[in-house]
């Protein structure tokens, strides 16, 4: 039990203002909440238990730079495809909101890559090397989903008072930015 809680206030913490609530937002203004939600607790799931293998098996040989890289480039390719949007029909339109697979799918995708080489990945290595992998496990992935949670919750707020156009522009915006970041990450 103690490495569930250490795990799930380091994690949490970590995550508030991190690049992955941006994210939860972004998807929060875009899609509905439980496919949102489920996007990133796959992906968190995931991440968290390769995390954890590896930090009770090589501690923090990974290889970031590689990584980084390729999620640059998906998030560029996310900006693109956010902004392909403003073409949908409006059938097409309503037919994307009712649909959650297409959701789940996207944001799982992008939390895995952008959680790949993350402060809050190596954070969950770190704690895997010091204390029982099943409860660092666990209690990353509870922190990091409540912080992602209180996100979306803000995101869905702000889907609610804003015209879609500005939202469409500013998560393609957003995705550029999370990709160019990422691009230039190795750099510094």
């Amino acid at each position: 039990m103690e490495a569930f809680w250490i795990s799930l206030g380091v994690i949490f913490l970590a995550e508030l203002g991190d690049k992955s609530q941006l994210m939860a937002m972004t998807f929060a203004t875009r899609f509905k909440t439980w496919p949102v939600l489920a996007g990133i607790t796959i992906a968190t799931t995931a991440v968290h238990l390769v995390s954890v293998a590896v930090g009770g098996l090589i501690g923090d040989a990974l290889p970031t730079t590689a990584i980084s890289i390729a999620a640059g480039v998906a998030f560029l390719g996310f900006a693109l495809w956010t902004l392909r949007g403003d073409e949908l029909t409006e059938e097409e339109s309503r037919k994307a909101q009712r649909t959650a697979r297409n959701a789940v799918i996207a944001v799982t995708v992008a939390f895995f890559l952008a959680e790949l080489g993350d402060k809050t990945m190596l954070a969950t290595i770190t704690l895997a090397t010091q204390h029982g992998w099943f409860g660092t496990w666990i209690g990353s992935t509870v922190g990091m989903v409540a912080a992602d949670a209180l996100a979306i919750v803000v995101g869905r707020l702000l889907g609610k008072h804003l015209p879609e156009k500005a939202i469409r522009y500013g998560a393609a915006a957003a995705f550029a930015i999370f990709g160019a970041v990422l691009l230039l990450e190795p750099l510094f």
